[in-house]
């Protein structure tokens, strides 16, 4: 049998090259504030991997994505252990474009901080007297750079993802920052209305696109996950507060409000966590979670 290993990890992810495919693996690990948690929480990879499946399926008539298959046996033997049952997904092989494409549906996180200093979401000029948590009278592209892990994501603005594709595409920057930014307000509004008539907001999230073999703009990446995207309850939502969430928001502010924490987190903490996720996957899909 031959043995791969990750060519590269990120935080969460492994991602391995099996010739004309590569797998990626969803761990267990979750990350914070750019940090890796020293928890695992179980279940959480197989968790995004198969919402990741869900979505592709229910966008491919939208744009192209990089998924084969999420069963094991198509997968080469090596993958065909406990640990990758689930939370593997056999890809295309894409050239990763460097920007992640961020939209923003409702006012919160730095969104919001943005725009309590100056009234604008990450340079995008808002109406006045909106609230936190507000929906926005239309959905904002907020693009950000790619960093290097350990590093923060930097936002940019439309016009600096232009040039920042034109200089590794010369001729072509414009067309490849227009097409990532209409697909990716696309994707969100088909699914954020989706989303809704299962009693979950979609705040924002973000996508990632890169070209396959013939230049052609696919998604790739992972897809709307509670590690990628701010899930509310549509229940009790209301404007001029944080809302609770389905996603890693509930670590984020048990981290902040014990600052002493060495990033270990308290059993409760991971086992609601982890309930949270599957809340999100089950409403969502309308199915129960299995391994």
């Amino acid at each position: 049998m031959q043995e791969y290993k990750p060519f590269k990890e990120g935080k969460v992810r492994e991602v391995y090259d099996v010739g004309d495919h590569v797998v990626i693996v969803a761990t267990d690990r979750i990350s914070a504030f750019d940090n890796i948690l020293m928890n695992k929480i179980t279940d959480k990879g197989a968790i995004l991997t198969q919402m990741s499946r869900f979505w592709f399926d229910f966008t491919k008539d939208v744009v192209k994505n990089h998924m084969i298959s999420v069963d094991v046996k198509d997968m080469p033997e090596f993958f065909r252990q406990e640990r990758f049952d689930g939370n593997s997904m056999m890809c295309k092989k894409l050239e990763m474009l460097p920007v992640e494409c961020v939209v923003r549906g409702y006012l919160a996180g730095s969104g919001w901080a943005s725009y309590q200093e100056n009234g604008t979401a990450c340079g995008i000029k808002l109406p006045e007297g909106l609230q936190e948590s507000s929906k926005l009278p239309e959905p904002i592209y907020t693009p950000s750079t790619k960093a290097e892990l350990g590093d923060h994501d930097e936002n940019i603005t439309f016009e600096q993802s232009i040039d920042v594709l034109e200089k590794i595409y010369p001729g072509k920057g414009e067309y490849y920052a227009a097409k990532i930014k209409d697909y990716t307000i696309e994707l969100y509004k088909k699914c954020e209305e989706y989303a809704l008539s299962k009693g979950i907001i979609i705040a924002d999230t973000k996508f990632e696109f890169g070209l396959d073999e013939n230049g052609e703009v696919v998604l790739g990446d992972e897809m709307l996950t509670p590690d990628s995207s701010r899930f509310w309850p549509v229940e009790g939502y209301e404007p001029g507060k944080g809302q609770p969430s389905f996603d890693k928001q509930f670590v984020r502010d048990w981290l902040k409000a014990n600052p002493d924490n060495d990033f270990l987190l308290p059993d409760e903490v991971v086992e609601k966590t982890v309930g949270k996720y599957k809340e999100a996957y089950e409403l969502l899909t309308g199915t129960a979670f299995e391994r």
